[in-house]
């Protein structure tokens, strides 16, 4: 994913209990992709019951700020599915 040297990465990974839930997030959230960063970017995938996200930075900085942004999609995507 890195389109420069000095780009700073990171994947989170969420597994999830079945496959069903793994593909309610994961469609929950990808329509983010693209749309969130500035200096950074991110790829979202989907196996089994596992959601990845890749996300790639120009610096640390906009790297944990793409990493707070995600996890609270994903948290908002999992407390939707469970109500």
């Amino acid at each position: 994913m890195p389109d420069r040297p000095r780009d700073q990465e990171l994947l989170l990974e969420f597994e999830y209990d079945d496959e069903r839930t793994a593909r309610r997030v994961a469609r929950s959230v990808r329509g983010e992709v693209g749309e969130i960063g500035g200096r950074s970017r991110a790829t979202l995938t989907r196996e089994g019951r596992t959601v990845r996200i890749e996300v790639a930075a120009e610096d640390l900085v906009s790297l944990r700020a793409a990493l707070n942004s995600w996890c609270s999609l994903v948290e908002v995507a999992e407390r939707a599915g469970a109500e």
